[in-house]
């Protein structure tokens, strides 16, 4: 039996860059080499593409590199990737890819209409307001704030606003990253994560997970700095906070038209719970939530992989 041609993507001209470079490594060296072929491709911090070797192909040599696998994993986190650029690309290469398409790829990196959208669902999140670089001297701080970019990813230009005099340092923080930031209401609750994946018959959830951090905010220093970050599956949570987190990820995932496998995050108040945000390309080291999750339901990363490439290429 012939090995599957796999195109398995990683960097991109981004903030996550190296994230994605980590997560496209660890993706690689999971995969079988007895069932797949590997093509490994990566987006420079320019925008340029360049081969396995790291040498300079351009898009074009890239593009027809691609024509010739079987499936890509476009295991690029954030714009220009995450976003739904990559599978536009794909999509008119006519290339089968793992993962959500350019619709829901779009959405969900744009966290004002990902609220928009869960409103309508009637899923709680956190009041706030959409400001750009003109309207953000407007604004007037009365109370702690989560001021954040409207479309980034790993916590980039995030900033936790205690007290007024740090509101502008932080607005323009936000703005590096993005032209148009949110200022969220501070949600004091457990941050709980939870991976959706569709299967031909059926949507699977994984098991919760509730993220502990030593300074109580899961920052991009507590997602990459390693060991005062704790995870716990399942969540420590009751029944009913589990089943409405469940019901929340799924109504989303379908909303939004998500393919494969995409993360919720979510905080548990006291008066329910609260969606934070949308991943549609996650993390994706052996260590990250999502694999995490699926690891603790029964199924090792290696497994997860083998399914999402079997969905994308029409056989899961």
């Amino acid at each position: 039996m012939s090995r599957i041609r796999v195109a398995v993507i990683g960097g991109g001209a981004n903030g996550e860059h190296d994230v994605s470079l980590a997560s496209a490594a660890a993706v690689v060296g999971a995969l079988d080499p007895g069932a797949y072929e590997i093509v490994g491709l990566t987006i420079g911090r320019d925008g340029t593409w360049l081969d396995a070797a790291g040498e300079v192909i351009g898009l074009a040599a890239a593009v027809e590199m691609l024509q010739g696998c079987d499936v890509a994993l476009p295991i690029v986190h954030g714009p220009r990737g995450e976003d739904g650029t990559l599978a536009a690309l794909l999509e008119l290469a006519d290339v089968p890819y793992v993962g959500s398409g350019l619709r829901p790829g779009a959405l969900a990196m744009d966290k004002w209409v990902t609220k928009l959208i869960a409103q309508d669902l009637g899923i709680a999140v956190a009041p706030g307001r959409l400001l750009t670089a003109r309207t953000a001297a407007d604004y007037t701080w009365s109370a702690p704030v989560v001021v954040k970019p409207v479309a980034a990813g790993s916590s980039l230009g995030v900033t936790l606003v205690s007290r007024p005099e740090d509101l502008d340092a932080a607005m323009a923080e936000a703005l590096r990253h993005d032209d148009r930031i949110l200022v969220e209401q501070v949600i004091k609750g457990r941050e709980i994560d939870i991976a959706i994946l569709k299967n031909p018959d059926k949507i699977v959830a994984s098991p919760t997970l509730e993220i502990i951090t030593d300074g109580g905010f899961f920052d991009y220093a507590a997602k990459y700095g390693g060991e005062a970050t704790k995870f716990l599956i399942p969540a420590p949570i009751e029944p009913a906070a589990t089943r409405a987190i469940e019901e929340a990820a799924t109504a989303m995932y379908e909303a939004l038209g998500c393919r494969g496998v995409a993360r919720f995050d979510f905080f548990v108040t006291e008066e329910g719970t609260v969606l934070n945000e949308v991943n549609t390309m996650p993390g994706f080291t052996a260590h990250s939530q999502v694999p995490r999750m699926f690891a603790a339901a029964g199924m090792p990363y290696p497994r997860l992989l083998d399914t999402l490439i079997g969905l994308a290429c029409g056989h899961g």
